[in-house]
């Protein structure tokens, strides 16, 4: 008898989960059949035509390349630049204005045929000079400027969403209406704060920013923040940090709300200080919730594009604007198709890494 029991308690317990998991697989049934109409079927023709010279809004025959779409697009090779001798000193030569020794054209280095190379950038190593070249150096610039992006303004927005979160999460009079205040940059439509801010980002003393930076004695009122590269940039970042971090505050602020009171209670009976309290129970039982908000965010940086669109044009690409210049500007929409697999797989890839990084799948 007593042996006889618990072999039938773990049937019963078993065939229990086993009927549990039908009925999962059941309910969700609907999903999957919803999912791999509106998702997997787009998603399965996106990657089928990145594979092809389909050409958007067009009649024209569409013909199966391969991977020439991917290679286009990253494609990448490294080369020395010789040096320049001077015939009469045997010695290199050297810029009299900056002192630099001068080397060969990028542009005689680099492959030409059967496809041709761009020079994407330079770089010295060794004493020896190095010239990087690209196929199409516009996405490759792309993809830096959104992983630039994405890592400098998710990590500002992480910074200062906490910061406030842990603000409007203490007691203070008004705090109904400051959390309600605070959500006013996020509430914005995207495009529409895009284009209050390329306002005030004017070249001239009608801009906001190089009036007040005239006032006190910065620069002369015509700074450029759009239009050069070098900060074209960075106002970006800004610009996104100003719109998002209310969203990462309001995330964050969840999670804050979740930790019990008592906890803190009994800290300071053992004398723990804020700042002990802070990082021995605020940032560990914080953790599920910073890393969803990571996530979300992260993901939804990666994809940016209405930032890019309204303010830079194609002075300056991401990846998303990127691939709508080619998809509408130059109709090639089978490079495009191959543009957003290679998103999808850079986004796919900061997915898992977050996942495995933070925990997110066993939190």
């Amino acid at each position: 008898m007593k042996g006889g029991r618990p072999k039938q308690t773990n049937s019963n317990t078993s065939e229990l989960a086993r009927r549990e998991q039908r009925l999962a697989y059941t309910l969700l049934l609907p999903t999957f059949i919803i999912l791999a109409l509106i998702a997997f079927y787009p998603l399965g023709q996106v990657f089928y035509t990145s594979f092809t010279d389909k050409t958007f809004a067009s009649g024209e025959k569409t013909h199966f390349i391969g991977f020439d779409n991917y290679k286009r697009l990253l494609s990448i090779t490294i080369k020395e630049l010789p040096p320049i001798i001077d015939e009469k000193t045997g010695k290199q030569k050297i810029d009299p204005r900056t002192g630099e020794k001068l080397y060969e054209r990028a542009i005689r280095v680099l492959p030409r045929k059967p496809i041709r190379y761009r020079e994407l950038t330079q770089f010295s190593l060794f004493g020896k000079r190095y010239v990087i070249g690209a196929t199409d150096r516009d996405f490759i610039q792309a993809i830096w400027n959104t992983i630039s992006f994405t890592v400098i303004s998710v990590l500002a927005e992480t910074i200062l969403g906490l910061g406030i979160a842990l603000v409007m999460n203490s007691n203070f009079k008004g705090r109904g209406i400051m959390r309600a205040t605070m959500l006013v940059p996020w509430a914005v439509i995207t495009v529409v704060s895009a284009r209050i801010w390329e306002f005030m980002l004017a070249p001239s003393r009608i801009g906001f920013f190089n009036m007040i930076f005239e006032k006190l004695g910065i620069g002369d009122g015509n700074m450029v923040f759009l239009s050069n590269k070098s900060i074209a940039l960075p106002t970006l970042i800004i610009v996104d940090v100003w719109k998002t971090t209310p969203f990462m505050a309001l995330l964050i602020l969840a999670g804050l709300q979740l930790i019990p009171k008592s906890i803190y209670e009994a800290a300071k009976v053992d004398g723990a200080s804020p700042i002990r309290q802070f990082f021995s129970i605020t940032l560990p039982l914080l953790k599920p919730s910073l890393a969803v908000a990571l996530v979300f965010r992260t993901l939804d940086a990666l994809r940016v594009f209405d930032i890019f669109q309204v303010l830079l044009a194609q002075k300056t690409y991401s990846m998303a604007s990127y691939n709508y210049y080619q998809l509408i500007g130059n109709r090639a929409m089978g490079l495009a198709s191959a543009i957003g697999v290679i998103i999808f797989i850079i986004i796919f890839g900061f997915a898992v890494l977050y996942m495995k990084l933070l925990g997110v799948d066993t939190e």
